[in-house]
C-alpha cells in the first residue's frame, strides 16, 4: 500500500493506493481528512483465468484498511468497465452493509449493447439497475468537505470517466506514469484521437494536480508507481509531453496498439463488469459459467502470421 497525504490545496484528499500485481492494477481509497468520508475507486476481484477461479483477497485488504482507519465509505466507484480485471465493487458494497452507493459512467449501457452481441447473450444489455448511480459528464457530488467532479474521458473505452477530487485526479486507463506513457485505445469503442482530447483536458489542470493512474507494469524492473503531477507529465511523459502533437500521438499510439495481444482476462471480465462486478448467476445446482466469444477477435499470433505470410508472398 502507498499513502499519499492531502496537500495544502483546497479540498485535497488523503489517498491510499493498493497494487494488484497479477493485472498490474491500482485501486484507491480517497477520503476527506476532516470528516473521514471516503470513496473507493476501481477495486479488483482476484481471478485466475487458467483455473476459472475467483477470490477476494484484494478487496478484503481494502476493507480491512477502511475499518482500521475508521473511514465512512459513501461511494464505490468504477471509472469504466474494465477489460483486464474483474471489479469487486458489488462485493465491497455488500460487505459494507449495502450503505455505499455503487456508480460508473452512464455510457456503460452502450458497452452492454456491444458486449451482449459479442457474448451472444441479449440478457446482458439494458440493465442500469446494476448500479445506484450512472454519472454523466459534468456531474458532481460531495464527500465530506471534498467535491468530486465527473468528466467523460473517452479513448480507452467509450464509457470511461475521470473523477477529480480536489487536487487528486483518478485518471484510470488514460495516463500511465510518465516513463510508460498512456493506455491502449484499440478495444471496441476506443479511439486514439479521442484519447488525445481526454489527455489534453487533464493536462490543462494546474501543474500540481496529482494524477493517479489505473495501471503500472514496473517498466525496467523499477518499483510500482501510481502517481505523477500534471507538471511531471507535461515535462516527461513519453507519449504526450509538451512538444508532441496530436498526429504524432495518434500514430505512435495506433502503431503500439497494433502489436498488443488482448488482455488474458478480457473475454472473461467484460461479462462480469457490465453487470457491476457481479459474477454469473449459478443454476439450481450451484453451477456458474462464463462465456467466451469464439472468433470475434483476431489473435496477436494470427496477425503476426498473416503479416509474415504477406511479406513472403511479396518477396
Amino acid at each position: 500500500m502507498q499513502f499519499h497525504p492531502a496537500t495544502e490545496n483546497t479540498d485535497s484528499p488523503n489517498v491510499a493506493a493498493f497494487y494488484e500485481k497479477a493485472s498490474g492494477s491500482w485501486q484507491y481509497v480517497a477520503w476527506c481528512p476532516d470528516t473521514k468520508k471516503a470513496v473507493i475507486v476501481d477495486p479488483v476481484m482476484d481471478f485466475d483465468p487458467a483455473a476459472g477461479a475467483t477470490w477476494t483477497w484484494s478487496a478484503d485488504e481494502i476493507l480491512a484498511y477502511v475499518r482500521d482507519q475508521g473511514l465512512d465509505v459513501e461511494w464505490v466507484l468504477d471509472t469504466h468497465p474494465h477489460a483486464d480485471h474483474f471489479s469487486s465493487a458489488s462485493y465491497i458494497k455488500d460487505q459494507l452493509g449495502g450503505k455505499p452507493k455503487q456508480a460508473i459512467g452512464k455510457l456503460v449501457l452502450r458497452v452492454q449493447d456491444i458486449w451482449s452481441d459479442k457474448y451472444a447473450d441479449d440478457s446482458l444489455k439494458g440493465h442500469p439497475e446494476h448500479w445506484d448511480q450512472l454519472f454523466e459528464h459534468g456531474d458532481s457530488f460531495k464527500v465530506g468537505n471534498c467535491t468530486v467532479e465527473v468528466t467523460l474521458s473517452t479513448g480507452h473505452t467509450l464509457a470511461s470517466i475521470t473523477y477529480k477530487m480536489g487536487d487528486a485526479v483518478f485518471a484510470h486507463d488514460t495516463f500511465m506514469v510518465p516513463d510508460s506513457g498512456t493506455s491502449r485505445c484499440d478495444f471496441p469503442g476506443g479511439s486514439s484521437a479521442e484519447m488525445w482530447d481526454t489527455l489534453q483536458a487533464i493536462l490543462a489542470l494546474p501543474g500540481d494536480t496529482r494524477i493517479f493512474v489505473g495501471h503500472d507494469y514496473c517498466k525496467g524492473g523499477r518499483d510500482e508507481a501510481c502517481m505523477a503531477t500534471v507538471a511531471e507529465h507535461r515535462a516527461s511523459n513519453i507519449h504526450v509531453r509538451d512538444g508532441i502533437n496530436r498526429e504524432e500521438f495518434v500514430r505512435v499510439r495506433d502503431e503500439r496498439d497494433a502489436t498488443l495481444p488482448l488482455p488474458d482476462r478480457m473475454l472473461f471480465a467484460l461479462q462480469v463488469n457490465i453487470r457491476g462486478g457481479r459474477l454469473p448467476d449459478a443454476d439450481e445446482q450451484g453451477r456458474a459459467v462464463l462465456r467466451v466469444p469464439l472468433n470475434r477477435f483476431t489473435s496477436k499470433e494470427a496477425r503476426t502470421f498473416n503479416a509474415e505470410a504477406a511479406r513472403s508472398a511479396a518477396e
